[in-house]
Order: structure tokens, then C-alpha cells, then sequence
């Protein structure tokens, strides 16, 4: 089996093509199991990796699995947008595409080389019950650090949406893997924390953290926290507000997403994509 893939970089920043998250992106990955979708995965080794599982049907232009190298994820914000660069592409340049994903089917409209997603699902929230100073704890900063009303939050994957009061705190964050696993497992058993705080009135900047093996990551680029930071807002009750979510910094790959809450609630992030390569792999 000769399975075509591209590898794309999404949110980048300017000319700079190393920059954004990567992503490997399976063109046709009929026939493949899900057992080797996981070994693919785990075999690239990126953040995360999709899998076009079928072209067309149900009025949506494809089907999309999304893995991890540890387990497979009902949406991520920048395999949807990479994704839907490649699908575009595999339908003669078409702007917007409709993808099914187990969190639902997720509209994405392009111009260039920027695409922009809309989540399939109204946010979610649920309070968050561990205390401040464990929660300082868990990411590395003091109590007095912490920001207001961490939440959790879901547009799609649930995610601990957490304020810091500066971007220097924010900066100095430093994840503990064991805090994490206590303190920062989603409904589904990840643990996923977003730590971020307002640079001024039009952008902020952010950092994810997650467990993996007996470690934690960073993201250099978190779609689906993006759209869940516009979900804590509009938990608040705030429309019609734009910022530029800036990540990636700390682990040497300089990210920009842009998030809107519309004035309707609905929640929207772009970036762009930029195509790195392509290849095949031989099972």
C-alpha cells in the first residue's frame, strides 16, 4: 500500500516557513486501519497527523481522522486548516470545504494561503475545581500569577482555559507532568492546559501544555485552545471581539492564529498554511 502525504506547517508567520505547527496530511488513507493510523502517528512523531478517510458523500468533501503519536482526537484546529489546504487542493483550488470529524462537520473557507475554520459546536464549560495555588503549581508560577476564572472549556476538545495577569508570567510558565496528570485531565483523560494573558487590547500571548509518555509538551500552535480561549469569552458574555493569539515562541517556532467571536457567538480562527513537502509512505 502506497499511502501519498504532504507536510504542511500551519500558522506561520510571515515568509518564514519554519515557523506555525506541522502537520502530516495522509491524502487517501482508504483501507487503512486504525491501528496504523496510530503507528503512523506515533511514527512521524508531530503533534498531530491526519487522515483523509473518504472524499465526498453526505454533502461534505471529506472524511478526517486526527491522531496524536498517543491517541486520536475529535478535532484540532491546525490539522483542520492544513487539512483543508490539502483537500482544497485535491478539488482544483475550491475556497471552502466541509469536513466531518467526530466532533462534528467543521466548515473552512480559504483565501490564499489563509484559511478559517468555524467550530462545529457551541462552547462548553464546567467550573474548575482545584485550587489556585495547585493550579500556580501545576504550570510553574506563583498564586499571585493567576489570572481570573479559569474554566474548562469545549468547542470540539476540552482544554483547562487558564489566565495569567501578565505575559511575563506567561513566559516564566513551566509545566510539571505529574501536576498536569492531577490537575489538568480533560473529560476525555488528556490533559491539556492553556496558559495565556492579554499582550493589550488586540492580542494576547499563549502557551499549551500537555502530557506525553511520562513527560509534558509544548505546542507550538494550538487551534482548538484558540477556539476554546474565544469559548471563555463567550462564557463571559463578550462578542464582536478579534485578537491575534501569539505561541510557539518558547519552543523556537513563532506562531500566529487569529480568533473572532462574532457578534452571534459563533467562533472562528485562521492562519495561514504553508506547504512544505510531500512524500509517500510504503506499508
Amino acid at each position: 500500500m502506497d499511502l501519498a502525504y504532504r507536510i504542511v506547517n500551519v500558522f506561520t508567520v510571515g515568509d518564514d516557513p519554519f515557523s506555525g505547527n506541522p502537520l502530516a496530511v495522509f491524502e487517501d488513507a482508504v483501507g487503512v486501519t486504525d491501528v496504523q493510523m496510530q503507528a503512523i502517528a506515533r511514527q512521524f512523531n508531530l503533534s498531530e497527523t491526519t487522515f483523509v478517510t473518504a472524499r465526498g458523500g453526505d454533502d461534505v468533501d471529506a472524511e478526517v481522522r486526527i491522531f496524536t503519536p498517543e491517541y486520536e482526537l475529535p478535532f484540532a484546529g491546525h490539522p483542520t486548516l492544513g487539512t483543508a489546504h490539502v483537500v482544497s487542493s485535491l478539488l482544483s483550488g475550491r475556497k471552502d470545504v466541509l469536513l466531518s470529524m467526530p466532533a462534528g462537520r467543521v466548515p473552512v473557507s480559504g483565501n490564499g494561503s489563509h484559511w478559517v475554520l468555524t467550530t462545529a459546536v457551541a462552547p462548553t464549560t464546567r467550573r474548575v475545581d482545584a485550587a489556585v495555588e495547585d493550579l500556580a503549581a501545576m504550570v510553574g508560577v506563583d498564586a499571585g500569577d493567576m489570572g481570573d476564572d479559569p474554566l474548562w472549556v469545549d468547542t470540539g476538545v476540552e482544554q483547562l482555559i487558564l489566565p495569567l495577569r501578565t505575559v511575563d508570567a506567561v513566559r516564566r510558565a513551566q509545566a510539571d507532568p505529574r501536576l498536569l496528570r492531577r490537575h489538568g485531565e480533560s473529560n476525555r483523560g488528556e490533559a491539556l492546559v492553556y496558559v495565556w494573558a492579554p499582550i493589550d487590547d488586540e492580542a494576547v500571548e499563549a502557551r499549551l501544555f500537555f502530557t506525553q509518555g511520562a513527560g509534558a509538551i509544548e505546542d507550538p500552535a494550538t487551534g482548538s485552545a484558540c477556539a476554546n480561549l474565544g469559548g471563555w469569552w463567550h462564557a463571559r458574555g463578550e462578542r464582536g471581539l478579534r485578537r491575534v493569539v501569539h505561541q510557539g515562541d518558547a519552543v523556537h517556532r513563532p506562531s500566529e492564529l487569529r480568533l473572532e467571536v462574532d457578534v452571534d457567538g459563533g467562533i472562528h480562527v485562521g492562519g495561514t498554511v504553508h506547504e512544505l513537502g510531500a512524500g509517500v509512505l510504503v506499508l
